[in-house]
């Protein structure tokens, strides 16, 4: 029978770190190959991360949709928009869930979220 390893130094913490650094990076990978697969043609990537959409500001064309993707954790999300001609609203957003939104009117428009005040994104549509 083999002696438990006790000596943890040198080559053999090294290539089992990497190893873990590995795993997390297919982890993290494959997450966004899930918010990307839904992703329609021409569609503009939002990420809603750290209470914040990211980017924060986008200029789209008419029609063009936006694909927000919750990618912050554990915490939920409800993105709306309220304007005199165009509304929109998401519903509850869960964690690792994503949402599109057409623009088909011209004009600008903040998308916010009912959950967390401050996260507000600016679209133009032109």
């Amino acid at each position: 029978m083999k002696p438990f390893r006790t000596d943890f130094s040198g080559d053999y913490c090294r290539r089992y770190h990497w190893s873990a650094i590995g795993i997390a990076v297919v982890m993290l990978l494959s997450g966004s190959a899930i918010a990307m697969q839904d992703l329609l043609p021409g569609a503009v990537l939002i990420t809603q991360k750290n209470r914040a959409f990211e980017p924060g500001t986008v200029e789209i064309d008419k029609g063009q949709t936006l694909h927000i993707v919750n990618d912050d954790g554990q915490l939920m999300h409800h993105a709306y928009v309220a304007s005199s001609n165009f509304n929109f609203d998401s519903g509850e957003q869960l964690p690792g869930t994503a949402v599109d939104i057409q623009f088909s009117t011209l004009g600008k428009y903040f998308v916010l979220c009912g959950i967390h005040p401050k996260m507000r994104l600016s679209v133009t549509v032109r």
